[in-house]
């Protein structure tokens, strides 16, 4: 790119921070920064037209973790780490609301149910059983018990007759969540650019020489924040997962209200404007999903349409409006990775499929490194 003089000036020289990636990490992250040094130069990269990867992409569930994913998580993790990481998605949804306001994401608590096919029998009964010890070892997140039973309201086909709900979900308006976000961060002096990619950098003493796909330019600190696309800058412990997700046009006198969980949270589906929008189906082919590449595959989006039939929509007919896809950054721990890679180089990656309820933490915390 053949810069002007007046370019390089304005947007890049003497830049004190550089974020790469405008999700929500890296725009809390920017705008944490802008707050505690307010004369600083703070920049963002995105290499997308719109923050690329999920955060514009996800089903905008302010969840927490259904009973089964808790359960499943326990196998991998301590029940002092399962708290930890529960304790995180709590404290960053509260903090997602009070730097946003409710009213501006549309949040709305109508509560988080997770239901059971009836040949997932093993699977609910255990749910069942745990149900106590679940929200005992919660309790010091919520301050109640989150998990209760409730009986099948919503009509659903094909499944027990009682979710398992929990009583502190709720959720909110995706686009209007990273609108809003994107203006505090303008608002407060940050540069945005778009549709510049970091292909790499190197560190010059106290300052790192950053590339990209349309010119170079040196910053004092970098912090990265591109979770599924971590493994393309970072030898970190990132793996993408993609995510896929449909849209119904609107039903009349649609009567779900809430946010639901199937499979362990392999599947989610909500209400949104008298629409549902249904996701998940990784699982069908967890290999072919671990890519940085957007798009749908006929497998999995047969499986969602099937579920739609058979149990969220079995007696209401509709139409397919839109079909879309994000990109996760996941690994074998949830914990995230906020660390410093170098003396002047930090990464706030590996979300976890939970990016909406710890985003804004992670931001903070990445820029609380520097």
């Amino acid at each position: 790119m053949n810069l002007s003089y007046w370019e390089y000036k304005t947007w890049l020289s003497n830049i004190d921070y550089t974020i790469v990636g405008s999700g929500l990490v890296g725009l809390n992250c920017a705008l944490n920064l802008k707050t505690r040094f307010p004369n600083a130069k703070v920049l963002v990269l995105e290499k997308g037209m719109l923050p690329q990867g999920a955060s514009t992409k996800n089903a905008g569930f302010a969840c927490f973790g259904s009973i089964s994913e808790i359960l499943s998580d326990l196998k991998t993790h301590s029940e002092t780490e399962v708290q930890e990481l529960v304790q995180k998605r709590w404290d960053g949804i509260q903090l997602l609301r009070k730097t946003l306001g409710d009213a501006e994401i549309c949040f709305e608590h109508f509560r988080g149910h997770e239901l059971f096919l009836h040949s997932q029998e093993a699977l609910y009964t255990n749910c069942l059983d745990q149900l106590r010890d679940v929200n005992t070892l919660l309790r010091p997140v919520f301050g109640k018990e989150a998990f209760k039973t409730t009986n099948n309201r919503f009509g659903f086909d094909n499944v027990k007759e009682q979710y398992i709900t929990h009583t502190q979900e709720g959720q909110l308006d995706t686009g209007k969540m990273m609108a809003r976000l994107l203006q505090l961060v303008q608002k407060s002096g940050v540069l945005i650019l778009n549709g510049v990619q970091v292909e790499t950098f190197s560190e010059h003493g106290t300052n790192v020489q950053v590339q990209t796909n349309h010119f170079e330019y040196r910053t004092q600190k970098l912090l990265i924040a591109t979770n599924g696309f971590t493994e393309q800058l970072l030898q970190e412990k990132v793996r993408p997962a993609r995510a896929q997700v449909l849209i119904t046009e609107p039903i009349q006198d649609l009567p779900i209200k809430g946010t639901f969980h199937l499979d362990e949270g392999y599947y989610y589906f909500r209400n949104i404007e008298n629409r549902i929008l249904l996701g998940g189906g990784r699982n069908l082919d967890i290999k072919g999903e671990e890519t940085s590449e957007f798009g749908e595959t006929e497998q999995i989006q047969d499986k969602l349409e099937t579920l739609l039939q058979t149990v969220v929509l079995p007696n209401t007919p509709f139409a397919i409006a839109h079909r879309w896809s994000g990109i996760m950054g996941i690994g074998r721990q949830k914990k995230p990775i906020v660390r410093p890679v170098s003396e002047n180089v930090y990464c706030g990656v590996r979300l976890g499929g939970m990016g909406v309820a710890i985003g804004s933490l992670v931001g903070n915390e990445l820029a609380s490194l520097v």
